[in-house]
């Protein structure tokens, strides 16, 4: 990038060399250490890049040799200057874009958010608004370790925050606690336990137990709600008498074959959307806080597709300017009801229950059974039947503590008196 940028500011030259000697020629300017680049054959004929100074050498090489050097194409800043010379106002124009350019630079027009997933860019950026980080401040006032601070400060669940200028942006990447929930689980404190209880009626086909006692074996029927672990685990003496309980959290792998209800309903008719093959756009040019529109985007249409599309300039890189160009256009459409086929109807409902079906296998659930069938009626069909299927059943529940009866202390009461009399 340097030699090419060195060589625009000296100037160049493109020369095609002929004669029965071009080989000579292309040896003596190396011997004379002149440099030639982008070396290629043109019909009998060699073109070639050489400098200003290096084209100045050559006058006794093609003397020498016998060859003619023809100036094909100039490039570079003199000749650019040279052409123009007497355009006095683009140079002033030129020198006031350079003025112009280096005021900018001193400012932050774009801000980036990168690694979010659960804060989309509108929030964070409405935050950074909040503590005076916007577009259109000068990038010195921007303190990024404060907007570090501030973020982790207001934001929780993000455990990694960098802010770093580049050019006349600020990048700001976050990384969010992945494992974290939206909201925390409540878990219970140590002194109280928990059940595993049956979310709903069931058959038990698998249990294993980690922790807890377990209160029903495999094949049993179970209602909802009812206990399938216990968290209390009966602390029993050498004479097999229960003299306490341990408190624990139950944790068990519980299958249950449940019997799903299953239904589905779409309407017999639709509507469908033909476009009338117009379409209104209205341009548009923003420079700051300053936006100038080009067309009219008034209509009275009642159904329209709407997109919209910004660019913002920068010269290069992360060198961002205050100024954005983009356009809005709508396209009008015509809605009209319309009849599903028997087949679309089919293909409709048995995709929608393929999705559902796929949604019950990503929460670890088997289908064992499927009872599912199509039935019309007179405005709408419908998808209906049960899903035998093994899944998940055990949910926690807080342990109703039992209590151990006091053993009242039984015998004759000790008042002193022997018996005797004096």
């Amino acid at each position: 990038m340097l030699p090419r940028l060195i060589r625009y500011f000296k100037g160049y030259l493109r020369i095609r060399v002929k004669g029965t000697y071009a080989e000579r020629f292309l040896n003596a300017c190396g011997h004379k250490n002149i440099f030639l680049w982008d070396i290629k054959p043109s019909g009998g004929s060699y073109e070639m890049n050489i400098s200003i100074r290096g084209f100045r050498k050559l006058k006794p090489i093609i003397r020498k040799t016998g060859t003619k050097a023809v100036i094909v194409k100039r490039f570079g800043l003199p000749f650019f200057l040279q052409k123009y010379r007497r355009r006095k106002v683009f140079f002033a124009g030129a020198l006031l874009c350079l003025c112009l350019i280096w005021l900018f630079s001193g400012f932050l027009w774009n801000i980036e958010i990168r690694g979010n997933l659960t804060y989309t860019d509108e929030d964070l950026l409405e935050f950074l608004q909040s503590t005076d980080v916007r577009n259109g401040m000068p990038v010195r006032d921007i303190d990024c370790g404060q907007i570090v601070k501030d973020i982790r400060r207001q934001y929780n669940n993000i455990i990694w925050v960098s802010a770093s200028i580049e050019g006349t942006r600020l990048l700001v990447q976050v990384k969010e606690n992945e494992t974290a929930t939206s909201q925390e689980e409540e878990r219970p404190e140590p002194e109280t336990a928990m059940d595993l209880v049956s979310g709903q009626d069931c058959v038990i086909t698998s249990m294993i137990v980690r922790q807890g006692v377990p209160q029903v074996e495999e094949g049993a029927a179970v209602k909802k709600g009812e206990i399938l672990v216990s968290g209390q685990v009966p602390v029993i003496n050498d004479a097999k008498e229960v003299i306490g309980f341990q408190y624990h959290v139950s944790d068990a792998d519980i299958i249950g074959q449940v019997e799903l209800p299953y239904e589905d309903e779409m309407p017999l008719t639709y509507q469908e959307k033909k476009e009338l093959g117009i379409e209104k756009a209205q341009y548009f040019l923003r420079l700051g806080s300053l936006r100038v529109s080009l067309g009219s985007f008034s209509h009275s249409y009642e159904h329209f597709h709407g997109d919209s599309v910004q660019w913002q300039g920068r010269l290069f890189g992360n060198f961002y300017l205050p100024v954005s160009w983009g356009a809005r256009t709508i396209r009008p459409y015509e809605e009209s009801e319309k009849a599903y086929s028997a087949q679309e109807i089919r293909e409709n409902l048995t995709a929608r229950f393929s999705g559902y079906c796929e949604d019950l296998g990503k929460k670890g659930v088997e289908i064992i059974e499927n009872d599912v069938k199509i039935y019309t009626g007179s405005h709408t069909a419908q998808a209906k039947g049960t899903l035998t299927v093994l899944m998940p059943i055990g949910e926690e529940a807080p342990s109703k503590l039992i209590e151990l009866p006091q053993n009242e202390q039984s015998g004759e009461e000790a008042d002193g008196n022997d018996g005797s009399s004096n």
